[in-house]
């Protein structure tokens, strides 16, 4: 197999040799070039057509930020940013999150070998992932359209003999070229699956509002527990016409173990758009990566963060008394997913949201600070003895465990701890689920987002078994990593399986 194509871009050319050095020590990738700022960069880009780069946040010219859309607008493919932790370029990382980058690191220290070894790690383990990542949206993307021809070979009609002439078998396989056996399929083609009814399988909720055009277009998809009833369609489904038949693309053009991603399922997603006129999720069989977890570097902050401060007020509802609670976990493109999530949830909604999204120290308030900009929620990083409030997503800080915990008069507050980290992460998924399996008098709703891993799985199935009011997990068709939430999925403690634009709406009709 040949190695991935790697292009590292760096204003500082001691640090492009630094990463370049580093990248070259796994025999899966290799440099095909180095670009000093953005603008050259993307000119590369178009020249060099790489598997994947690495992209400086700040540089003269053109920075990373400015350049990322105009490199995937050329190119569509995995770009992991290389950030400093300036307050600036932590602001510029996070927006680069959201516009589409697959991932990001801390730039190394120089001083410090132990860093550069951590870093390195990091780098290579985002690397395998985003390449993991590419070659099962194309699997998954192959799939389809073999599928899409059987099922359009199945529906095309065969052709009838001309008038006054009978032709049989025999007289057919007699016509074939001498040096040509008769064509015969590779396997036969499985059996057409019946489509279940565009709602079945919708859990009805009490007083229900009616549901948006686009929710009917696409319903949700429950998985593991069984709901009494459905919902039926007012009119019947007109068959679709036929649609000329596609052959599967088969990748020519490349070398051996290349992937030219240009235009396909999977570049649009690393791009962060969704796919118009998603279809409810089918049962497929499953890529399991044997990339392992991510592991977040070691962190000495210097103390808890600081007692609870005056909330900034923004429009909604902000009281301690409440008796439903969301609680989020999210990996490997979690902030662009957060972003699309927190976006669609009003301000008045009547639960408090905890989120854990994998992110080192600092890194955490900034999306936080971002995050606020855009919904109609306050969003804050989480602080030590915070009381929570409804209206309000709490972003746990890199670097601690965050527990709910239940505190005087029937509030719950946050509990920070520097314990060691779980799953490879502090913070840990599992370990804020965790702890909301005492807190038995609150309606619990669980929601495990795009990630690598499979943190927070285990703990969503306990209090899925326990009667948590319901479990929400991101499909494979919108996730950058499809890791956690497969992973629950395979667990069969997932209620709803959502393509990410879906989540929201759903989450707010069931805790409303």
């Amino acid at each position: 197999m040949c190695a991935y194509r790697v292009l590292v871009v760096d204003d500082s050319a001691f640090m492009r040799k630094i990463i370049s050095d580093l990248i070259v020590r796994d025999e899966s990738f290799n440099i095909v070039g180095t670009a000093a700022n953005g603008k050259e960069a993307v000119e590369k880009v178009k020249e060099l057509q790489p598997d994947l780069v690495t992209l400086d946040v700040e540089m003269p010219e053109m920075n990373g930020l400015e350049a990322l859309p105009l490199i995937m607008a050329a190119h569509p493919l995995p770009v992991i940013m290389l950030s400093g932790i300036n307050e600036q370029g932590m602001k510029e990382t996070i927006m680069a999150l959201e516009a589409g980058a697959f991932d990001f690191i801390r730039k190394p220290s120089i001083s410090h070998a132990q860093d550069i070894g951590q870093v390195s790690k990091a780098l290579l383990e985002q690397m395998h992932t985003a390449m993991q990542a590419v070659r099962s949206r194309l699997e998954r993307k192959e799939a389809n359209e073999r599928k899409e021809a059987l099922e359009q070979v199945k529906k095309t009609p065969l052709e009838k003999p001309s008038e006054g002439q009978a032709v049989t078998e025999k007289q057919v396989e007699s016509k074939a070229p001498a040096d040509k056996a008769p064509m015969t399929p590779l396997a036969s083609p499985p059996a057409r699956s019946v489509q279940p009814k565009p709602d079945a399988g919708k859990p009805v909720q009490d007083n229900a509002k009616p549901e948006t055009k686009r929710q009917q277009s696409a319903p949700s998809v429950t998985v593991g527990r069984k709901d009494p009833s459905a919902v039926q369609p007012s009119k019947p489904v007109k068959a679709p016409a036929a649609q000329p038949k596609q052959e599967p693309s088969n990748g020519t053009g490349r070398k051996q173990g290349q992937l030219n991603i240009s235009g396909t399922t999977a570049a649009k997603s690393l791009q962060g758009t969704d796919k118009a006129g998603l279809v409810k999720p089918e049962h497929r069989k499953t890529v399991t990566s044997s990339t392992p977890a991510a592991t977040t570097p070691p962190v000495t902050p210097s103390a808890v963060p600081s007692a609870p401060k005056e909330l900034s007020l923004k429009k909604g509802v902000h009281t301690s008394n409440f008796r439903k609670l969301v609680a989020v976990g999210c990996s490997t493109g979690g902030p662009r997913a957060l972003k699309t999530l927190l976006e669609r949830i009003p301000g008045d909604f009547p639960a408090p949201i905890v989120i854990v999204q994998h992110m080192p120290p600092n890194f955490t308030r900034s999306l936080a600070q971002r995050l606020n900009t855009l919904s109609p929620l306050r969003v804050v990083e989480a602080e030590q003895g915070m009381t929570l409030e409804t209206g309000t997503a709490y972003i746990a800080p890199g670097g601690y465990q965050l527990r709910v915990v239940s505190g005087a008069g029937g509030k719950y507050t946050v509990s920070l701890k520097m314990e060691e980290s779980r799953n490879g992460h502090r913070p840990s998924v599992d370990t804020m689920f965790e702890s909301l399996l005492s807190l038995t008098s609150l309606e619990r709703h669980l929601v495990l987002l795009t990630g690598m891993g499979s943190d927070g799985a285990k703990m969503m199935k306990k209090l899925y078994d326990a009667g948590v009011q319901s479990t929400f997990a991101e499909n494979e068709e919108t996730c950058v990593v499809y890791g956690m939430p497969r992973s629950a999925v395979e667990l069969k403690c997932v209620r709803y399986l959502l393509p990410m634009q879906e989540i929201a709406p759903k989450l707010v009709q069931v805790v409303k």
